[in-house]
Protein backbone atom coordinates (compact mmCIF):
# COMPACT_ATOMS: atom_id res chain seq x y z
CA UNK A 1 0.00 0.00 0.00
CA UNK A 2 1.08 3.39 -0.35
CA UNK A 3 1.32 6.03 1.99
CA UNK A 4 -1.37 8.85 1.64
CA UNK A 5 1.12 11.34 0.23
CA UNK A 6 1.96 8.95 -2.77
CA UNK A 7 -1.27 8.12 -3.02
CA UNK A 8 -2.35 8.83 -7.02
CA UNK A 9 -5.36 9.48 -8.89
CA UNK A 10 -5.72 7.16 -12.02
CA UNK A 11 -7.96 7.94 -14.68
CA UNK A 12 -8.86 5.20 -17.27
CA UNK A 13 -10.75 6.90 -20.10
CA UNK A 14 -12.10 4.83 -23.50
CA UNK A 15 -14.81 5.00 -26.01
CA UNK A 16 -17.49 2.09 -24.66
CA UNK A 17 -18.52 0.49 -21.71
CA UNK A 18 -16.00 -2.64 -21.58
CA UNK A 19 -13.29 -1.01 -23.60
CA UNK A 20 -11.67 -0.58 -20.20
CA UNK A 21 -12.13 -3.64 -18.83
CA UNK A 22 -10.58 -5.48 -22.53
CA UNK A 23 -7.64 -3.45 -21.94
CA UNK A 24 -6.20 -2.14 -18.69
CA UNK A 25 -8.41 -3.37 -15.97
CA UNK A 26 -5.28 -6.10 -15.18
CA UNK A 27 -3.25 -2.73 -13.98
CA UNK A 28 -5.49 -0.85 -12.71
CA UNK A 29 -6.46 -4.00 -10.34
CA UNK A 30 -2.37 -4.02 -9.46
CA UNK A 31 -2.73 0.02 -9.05
CA UNK A 32 -5.50 0.01 -6.79
CA UNK A 33 -4.00 -2.82 -4.31
CA UNK A 34 -1.06 -0.06 -4.13
CA UNK A 35 -3.55 2.42 -2.45
CA UNK A 36 -4.18 4.93 -5.74
CA UNK A 37 -7.25 6.22 -6.52
CA UNK A 38 -9.00 5.00 -9.63
CA UNK A 39 -11.74 6.43 -11.81
CA UNK A 40 -13.42 4.87 -14.76
CA UNK A 41 -15.38 6.99 -17.85
CA UNK A 42 -16.65 5.66 -21.15
CA UNK A 43 -17.35 8.28 -23.82
CA UNK A 44 -20.28 6.97 -24.46
CA UNK A 45 -23.17 5.00 -22.78
CA UNK A 46 -23.02 1.87 -26.01
CA UNK A 47 -26.19 3.25 -27.03
CA UNK A 48 -25.69 1.23 -30.50
CA UNK A 49 -24.68 -2.26 -29.12
CA UNK A 50 -28.09 -3.46 -29.25
CA UNK A 51 -30.44 -5.01 -32.49
CA UNK A 52 -33.45 -5.41 -30.03
CA UNK A 53 -33.31 -2.62 -27.48
CA UNK A 54 -33.38 1.21 -28.36
CA UNK A 55 -30.82 3.27 -27.77
CA UNK A 56 -32.40 5.02 -24.42
CA UNK A 57 -32.80 1.28 -23.34
CA UNK A 58 -29.53 -0.40 -24.03
CA UNK A 59 -27.60 2.64 -22.71
CA UNK A 60 -29.42 2.34 -19.18
CA UNK A 61 -28.53 -1.30 -19.21
CA UNK A 62 -25.07 -0.38 -20.35
CA UNK A 63 -24.14 2.10 -18.05
CA UNK A 64 -25.55 -0.17 -15.22
CA UNK A 65 -23.31 -3.11 -16.42
CA UNK A 66 -20.18 -0.35 -16.21
CA UNK A 67 -21.14 1.02 -12.77
CA UNK A 68 -21.30 -2.52 -11.90
CA UNK A 69 -17.84 -3.61 -13.42
CA UNK A 70 -16.24 -0.20 -11.19
CA UNK A 71 -17.65 -1.63 -8.02
CA UNK A 72 -15.80 -4.25 -8.07
CA UNK A 73 -12.74 -2.46 -8.20
CA UNK A 74 -13.70 0.46 -5.91
CA UNK A 75 -13.15 2.92 -9.01
CA UNK A 76 -15.59 5.92 -9.30
CA UNK A 77 -17.64 5.52 -12.88
CA UNK A 78 -18.65 8.11 -15.33
CA UNK A 79 -20.12 8.73 -18.83
CA UNK A 80 -19.32 11.54 -20.95
CA UNK A 81 -22.23 10.94 -22.85
CA UNK A 82 -21.43 10.80 -26.57
CA UNK A 83 -22.84 8.96 -28.64
CA UNK A 84 -21.31 5.87 -30.51
CA UNK A 85 -20.33 5.93 -34.05
CA UNK A 86 -20.52 9.66 -33.27
CA UNK A 87 -17.69 10.56 -31.24
CA UNK A 88 -16.11 13.95 -33.47
CA UNK A 89 -12.78 15.69 -32.92
CA UNK A 90 -14.30 19.23 -32.38
CA UNK A 91 -14.45 22.40 -29.83
CA UNK A 92 -17.01 21.29 -27.83
CA UNK A 93 -16.09 17.70 -27.88
CA UNK A 94 -12.71 19.15 -26.29
CA UNK A 95 -14.41 21.56 -23.67
CA UNK A 96 -16.56 18.71 -22.54
CA UNK A 97 -13.48 15.88 -22.22
CA UNK A 98 -11.67 18.93 -21.03
CA UNK A 99 -13.76 19.94 -18.11
CA UNK A 100 -13.77 16.08 -16.74
CA UNK A 101 -10.41 15.88 -16.65
CA UNK A 102 -10.20 19.20 -14.37
CA UNK A 103 -12.55 17.50 -12.44
CA UNK A 104 -10.95 14.34 -11.77
CA UNK A 105 -7.27 16.01 -11.86
CA UNK A 106 -5.86 12.99 -12.24
CA UNK A 107 -1.80 12.23 -12.45
CA UNK A 108 -2.04 9.71 -14.55
CA UNK A 109 -4.44 9.09 -18.07
CA UNK A 110 -5.04 5.72 -19.89
CA UNK A 111 -6.81 5.97 -22.98
CA UNK A 112 -7.69 4.70 -26.50
CA UNK A 113 -4.57 4.05 -29.09
CA UNK A 114 -4.40 6.51 -31.53
CA UNK A 115 -4.61 4.08 -34.12
CA UNK A 116 -7.01 1.08 -34.02
CA UNK A 117 -9.79 -0.62 -35.85
CA UNK A 118 -12.74 2.01 -35.19
CA UNK A 119 -13.13 5.74 -35.52
CA UNK A 120 -14.30 5.66 -31.66
CA UNK A 121 -11.63 4.67 -30.46
CA UNK A 122 -9.22 6.93 -32.16
CA UNK A 123 -11.00 10.17 -31.90
CA UNK A 124 -11.53 9.45 -28.21
CA UNK A 125 -7.68 9.02 -28.35
CA UNK A 126 -7.01 12.56 -30.05
CA UNK A 127 -10.17 14.29 -27.34
CA UNK A 128 -8.10 12.62 -24.53
CA UNK A 129 -4.81 13.90 -25.54
CA UNK A 130 -5.83 16.91 -26.65
CA UNK A 131 -7.67 17.42 -22.82
CA UNK A 132 -5.10 16.74 -21.16
CA UNK A 133 -3.08 19.56 -22.09
CA UNK A 134 -5.69 21.97 -22.62
CA UNK A 135 -6.70 21.37 -18.94
CA UNK A 136 -3.96 23.14 -17.25
CA UNK A 137 -4.40 26.70 -19.85
CA UNK A 138 -5.98 28.98 -17.33
CA UNK A 139 -7.70 30.87 -20.47
CA UNK A 140 -9.52 27.43 -21.93
CA UNK A 141 -12.89 28.44 -21.28
CA UNK A 142 -15.06 24.93 -20.93
CA UNK A 143 -17.96 26.99 -21.46
CA UNK A 144 -19.82 24.86 -18.60
CA UNK A 145 -21.84 26.56 -15.96
CA UNK A 146 -19.81 25.89 -13.11
CA UNK A 147 -16.37 25.19 -14.47
CA UNK A 148 -13.67 23.89 -12.42
CA UNK A 149 -10.32 25.19 -11.95
CA UNK A 150 -7.44 24.76 -14.50
CA UNK A 151 -5.59 21.77 -13.55
CA UNK A 152 -1.70 22.14 -12.42
CA UNK A 153 0.13 19.94 -14.74
CA UNK A 154 -0.25 17.63 -17.67
CA UNK A 155 -0.94 14.30 -16.50
CA UNK A 156 1.15 11.38 -17.24
CA UNK A 157 -0.68 9.72 -20.67
CA UNK A 158 -0.74 6.31 -21.70
CA UNK A 159 -2.43 4.60 -24.59
CA UNK A 160 -3.67 0.96 -24.22
CA UNK A 161 -2.95 -1.80 -26.84
CA UNK A 162 -4.76 -1.43 -30.07
CA UNK A 163 -7.56 -4.51 -30.85
CA UNK A 164 -4.97 -7.48 -31.43
CA UNK A 165 -1.69 -5.19 -31.30
CA UNK A 166 -2.33 -4.00 -34.74
CA UNK A 167 -3.02 -1.07 -37.18
CA UNK A 168 -5.34 -0.98 -40.37
CA UNK A 169 -2.91 -3.02 -42.36
CA UNK A 170 -2.76 -5.99 -40.13
CA UNK A 171 0.76 -5.06 -38.84
CA UNK A 172 1.54 -4.79 -35.49
CA UNK A 173 1.80 -1.46 -33.32
CA UNK A 174 5.24 -0.95 -31.06
CA UNK A 175 4.46 -0.99 -27.66
CA UNK A 176 6.52 0.33 -24.47
CA UNK A 177 5.50 -0.94 -21.89
CA UNK A 178 4.13 -4.97 -20.55
CA UNK A 179 2.27 -5.11 -17.59
CA UNK A 180 2.15 -8.44 -16.07
CA UNK A 181 -1.90 -9.04 -14.67
CA UNK A 182 -1.27 -13.11 -13.78
CA UNK A 183 -2.06 -12.79 -10.17
CA UNK A 184 -5.39 -10.40 -11.19
CA UNK A 185 -5.97 -11.60 -14.43
CA UNK A 186 -9.43 -13.58 -12.87
CA UNK A 187 -10.30 -10.85 -11.47
CA UNK A 188 -10.01 -8.22 -14.61
CA UNK A 189 -12.42 -11.06 -16.66
CA UNK A 190 -15.12 -10.67 -13.38
CA UNK A 191 -15.10 -7.28 -13.92
CA UNK A 192 -15.30 -7.86 -18.00
CA UNK A 193 -18.33 -10.31 -17.00
CA UNK A 194 -20.26 -8.01 -16.00
CA UNK A 195 -20.98 -6.74 -19.52
CA UNK A 196 -23.14 -8.92 -20.42
CA UNK A 197 -24.68 -7.44 -23.19
CA UNK A 198 -21.89 -6.65 -25.25
CA UNK A 199 -21.40 -10.13 -25.42
CA UNK A 200 -24.80 -11.03 -26.67
CA UNK A 201 -24.02 -7.97 -28.94
CA UNK A 202 -20.68 -9.05 -30.73
CA UNK A 203 -22.31 -12.57 -30.85
CA UNK A 204 -24.90 -11.01 -33.03
CA UNK A 205 -23.62 -8.38 -35.07
CA UNK A 206 -19.57 -9.77 -34.99
CA UNK A 207 -19.96 -13.64 -35.06
CA UNK A 208 -17.97 -13.52 -32.05
CA UNK A 209 -18.91 -16.12 -28.87
CA UNK A 210 -15.39 -15.72 -27.03
CA UNK A 211 -15.42 -12.93 -25.17
CA UNK A 212 -13.78 -13.94 -22.16
CA UNK A 213 -11.47 -16.48 -23.87
CA UNK A 214 -10.58 -13.74 -26.54
CA UNK A 215 -9.32 -12.05 -23.59
CA UNK A 216 -7.66 -14.57 -22.20
CA UNK A 217 -5.90 -15.47 -25.18
CA UNK A 218 -4.68 -12.34 -26.13
CA UNK A 219 -3.30 -11.45 -22.59
CA UNK A 220 -1.68 -14.66 -23.25
CA UNK A 221 0.15 -13.58 -26.26
CA UNK A 222 1.50 -10.39 -24.31
CA UNK A 223 2.67 -12.37 -21.20
CA UNK A 224 4.77 -14.64 -23.33
CA UNK A 225 6.76 -11.87 -24.51
CA UNK A 226 7.69 -11.45 -20.55
CA UNK A 227 7.60 -15.17 -19.51
CA UNK A 228 5.13 -14.57 -17.98
CA UNK A 229 1.07 -16.12 -18.50
CA UNK A 230 -1.41 -13.00 -18.64
CA UNK A 231 0.20 -9.03 -19.79
CA UNK A 232 -1.37 -5.76 -20.98
CA UNK A 233 0.98 -3.82 -23.18
CA UNK A 234 0.77 0.09 -23.39
CA UNK A 235 2.68 2.81 -25.41
CA UNK A 236 3.61 6.43 -23.56
CA UNK A 237 3.13 9.60 -24.85
CA UNK A 238 6.59 11.56 -24.29
CA UNK A 239 5.97 14.03 -27.18
CA UNK A 240 6.62 17.97 -25.70
CA UNK A 241 5.37 19.27 -22.92
CA UNK A 242 3.99 15.78 -21.64
CA UNK A 243 5.97 14.19 -18.45
CA UNK A 244 9.00 11.84 -19.55
CA UNK A 245 9.29 9.56 -16.78
CA UNK A 246 7.68 5.92 -17.26
CA UNK A 247 5.31 6.45 -14.24
CA UNK A 248 3.38 3.14 -14.89
CA UNK A 249 6.83 1.49 -15.17
CA UNK A 250 7.78 2.67 -11.09
CA UNK A 251 4.68 2.41 -9.77
CA UNK A 252 4.27 -1.48 -10.92
CA UNK A 253 7.55 -2.69 -10.46
CA UNK A 254 7.81 -5.66 -9.82
CA UNK A 255 5.97 -7.16 -12.92
CA UNK A 256 6.33 -4.47 -15.30
CA UNK A 257 8.90 -4.40 -18.12
CA UNK A 258 10.10 -1.89 -20.79
CA UNK A 259 10.49 -3.19 -24.02
CA UNK A 260 11.17 0.57 -25.66
CA UNK A 261 13.42 0.01 -29.21
CA UNK A 262 16.40 1.46 -27.03
CA UNK A 263 15.97 -1.18 -24.37
CA UNK A 264 17.12 -3.53 -26.07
Amino acid sequence: MTSDAAKLRILAIHAHPDDIELQCAGALLRLKALGHDIFMATMTPGDCGSAELTCDAISAVRREEARQSAVLIGAEYTCLEFRDLSIVHDNPSRRRVTEYIRRVRPDVVITAPPVDYMSDHEVTSKLVRDACFNASCPNYVTQQWDPAPATEKIPFLYYVDAIEGIDWYGRPQPVDLLVDVSEVFERKLEMLACHASQREWLRRQHGLDEYLDGCRRWCGTRGTQIGTEYAEAYRQHIGHPYPHDDMLLKLLQPGATCVRPESA
